[in-house]
This record gives structure tokens, sequence and C-alpha cells, in this order.
């Protein structure tokens, strides 16, 4: 039996068939609106944004997809690179016939959104980011300090433990558990997260995901993979300080002009890593005043 979709008043669901994978869509807002994407981070899916819908809906056409492995989308064994998550999204965008769109990304859809404006800058016209390093990060003694952080990764990447783990013991859910600072989840909203996880082919899909960034993408970003890319879509990242994962050291001085033409970073010091949840008002506050004027 299918899994029900959680409800948010004015969504709609449909699955679009993009490169031999099908991918669930919700939408929201009127179809002629300007397009706006949004894309979701790990352990979650398109409810995520539950708390920016009716904020946003009122004036964009909002696209909000299920990456590959998540939520209702398809969950091959492979093709868990970001690179490859970023040419999914594309291929769903020409698949709704959208050339150029807004664009929001939380944790790895913000990654995902990164990749994307640098490989397609004609595609975007106004990124927001949400709680995700930018691509030319580079390694220092604050970062290396806040690699244990990580541990979480290791664990859910390692053969045998991360499928024990994620699909056996509900790692996912434990992990919420864990930093919820201050009732971001209900637990009904926590399960609708991370009980999908739990089924073999999405767990199959959190630990190709997480092994292949520790074993293929982490040192070759941090060796500078990204360094001759320059981001030329007007950028902002909103960034929640009190973040359990990615210390803000993974920003850098907040000078982004060596990479960037247009590139602003905002600290926002009482919020951590699940920003668009425990601070919907503000993010819905800097996503309607920064993508409004975008051509």
């Amino acid at each position: 039996m299918a899994r029900p979709f959680p409800h948010v008043d004015g969504v709609e669901h449909r699955y679009v068939e993009a490169r031999g994978l099908r991918f669930h869509v919700a939408e929201a807002g009127d179809l002629d609106a300007p397009p706006l994407l949004i894309l979701h981070g790990w352990p979650q899916h398109w409810y995520e944004w539950r708390r920016q819908i009716p904020a946003l809906a009122p004036h964009y056409h909002l696209i909000v997809p299920d990456l590959r492995g998540f939520g209702w989308s398809d969950a091959p064994p492979s093709g868990y690179d970001k690179e490859n998550m970023a040419t999914d999204v594309l291929a769903l965008l020409d698949a709704m016939g959208l050339e150029r769109v807004r664009l929001i990304g939380h944790d790895w859809g913000g990654w995902i959104g990164f990749i994307m404006s640098v490989r397609a800058p004609e595609r975007i016209s106004r990124y927001l980011a949400l709680n995700i390093p930018h691509l030319w990060g580079k390694p220092n003694p604050k970062t290396l300090l806040g690699i244990w952080r990580f541990w979480y990764q290791w664990v859910m990447a390692t053969p045998g433990l991360g499928p024990y783990m994620v699909g056996k013991r509900d790692f996912a859910g434990f992990l919420l558990r864990r930093i919820d600072p201050g009732g971001i989840w209900t637990d009904e909203e926590r399960a609708a997260f991370t009980e999908p996880l739990r089924e073999p082919d999405r767990t199959r899909a959190t630990v190709q995901l997480y092994r292949t960034f520790i074993v293929r993408e982490f040192m070759a970003v941090a060796a500078g993979r990204y360094k001759d890319e320059r981001l030329t879509v007007p950028t902002r990242l909103l960034f929640g300080t009190q973040d359990f994962a990615i210390s803000s050291a993974f920003l850098g001085d907040g000078d982004t002009s060596a990479f960037a033409d247009d590139f602003q970073i905002e600290l926002v010091p009482d919020a951590g890593h699940y920003i668009a949840e425990q601070r919907p008002d503000l993010v819905n506050d800097r996503a309607l005043e920064f993508l409004r004027d975008a051509a």
C-alpha cells in the first residue's frame, strides 16, 4: 500500500518522468505565476517546506520535488553523487517545460542548488541557500577542528553498519530527536521524514548519498574542484550558527568576491541546521524580499 502524502493546504501532487526515473513533485500556487523551485535536504522531502508553502504560494508557482531516493520519488541503487543529482533536477525542469526559475535549497538540496547555479546559470534567476556550505570553502584549522561533527555521516556510510542503523535502528529519528532544541517537529512530523528511510531502497539511497560524499566528493571539493567556477547567479545564504553538523567556519570570512558576482551571507545566531522549520517567519521574509526582484 502506497504511503499517503502529509497534508498541506493548497498542495497538489503529481509524478514527472525524467532520466528514466519517476519524480514526485508537490505543487502550489498559480500555474501562471513566476516559478520557484524548492529543494529539500536529508533526511527530509517536500514536506520540509510546509511552513514556507503557505507564505510563498500567493506569489509564485511552487515546484517542490523529492530528490532521487527520497520521499515518493524513485530510489535507484546508484547515482547519488551530487553532480548527478543536479542533472536530475535540471532534467526535471526540462520535463516540466521550465526554462528559468527562482531557487531555494537547504542542506543537500542547497549543495545541489549551488552546482546547478554554476553549471546552468541561465536557468536560475536568483538563489536562496539555507545552512549549507558553498562550493569554494578552503580547509583551515577551524574547519578541520569541526570535522568531528560529521561522525553521523561516517556511521551511515559504513558498509554493514550504515544499512543496519538507518534501516533497522531508525538512526535518522535518533538524530532528529537528539538535536531538536525546542520542539521543531511533532512526533508525527518527525516520523513523516524518518519512516520512509527505513524502506530498503531508501535506506540504500541514504547510505549511497553519504558514502559517495565521503569516498568520492569531500576530498575533491576540499582540493578545489570548483575553484575555477564563478557564481554569477545573485545568491544569498541564510545560515543558522547553532547548526549541529556544519560549523560557520566552513563559510570563510564572508568575502565572496573572489568567486561570486553577487553573493551575501547572513548568519542567524538563534537558529540551527533546520532553519526553515525553526525560524519560518525569517526564512519566508528573506525569500519574499530577495526573490521578488529577480529578472
